[in-house]
């Protein structure tokens, strides 16, 4: 698979000033209510629930979607998917077989800042909903699915990486070798 890491990278600091998931995140928004969070991740209720059970697990740091992510993603894609599973035991969803969890992939993204959903039952999706949640399509990766497709995603080059490189410039900082 090509490496995706690259493309559709974190926005800039304007975008995550002004991201409604990042004011979540961050306790900046009075009007979600903030149901289980951990020191790196929250969850709140989807506004457009597409199943009785309608969670959404973001991480407090601005990224922008699961194309941004790679192999060292692996761990908070786990850490999210649990999460979500630990607010749907405590809402007393016991049927674990029963639960969607996904991310959705752009260009069919409606907040550029990556958010697992976590649907319970599965199997009482909203008939109208049901096409946004189809698993393994082109708008939506179960969480499964991308932590096995992140496994062979490297990590970007940075500059550390180019310290006894002389002819290329790091994009980053600006400094060259020669």
């Amino acid at each position: 698979m090509e490496d995706t890491a690259t493309n559709w990278s974190n926005s800039d600091v304007n975008d995550v000033e002004t991201c409604i998931f990042c004011l979540i995140a961050n306790k900046k928004d009075e009007n979600t209510k903030i149901i289980k969070e951990t020191k790196d991740l929250v969850c709140f209720s989807d506004i457009f629930p597409g199943a009785p059970h309608h969670y959404l697990v973001v991480p407090r740091e601005h990224i922008l979607s699961c194309f941004s992510l790679h192999k060292g993603h692996i761990d908070l894609v786990e850490r999210m998917a649990k999460l979500g599973k630990d607010v749907l035991h405590d809402q007393g969803i016991t049927d674990m077989a029963d639960i969607r969890l996904g991310f959705h992939q752009p260009p069919f993204i409606s907040v550029g800042h990556l958010h697992l959903h976590v649907l319970a039952p599965a199997s009482q999706i909203s008939k109208y909903m049901l096409y946004k949640f189809t698993p393994e399509t082109n708008s939506f990766v179960t969480e499964e699915v991308l932590r096995k497709r992140l496994k062979s995603i490297s990590p970007p080059l940075r500059c550390h990486y180019l310290e006894n490189c002389k002819l290329f410039q790091c994009i980053n900082c600006a400094q060259t070798g020669l």
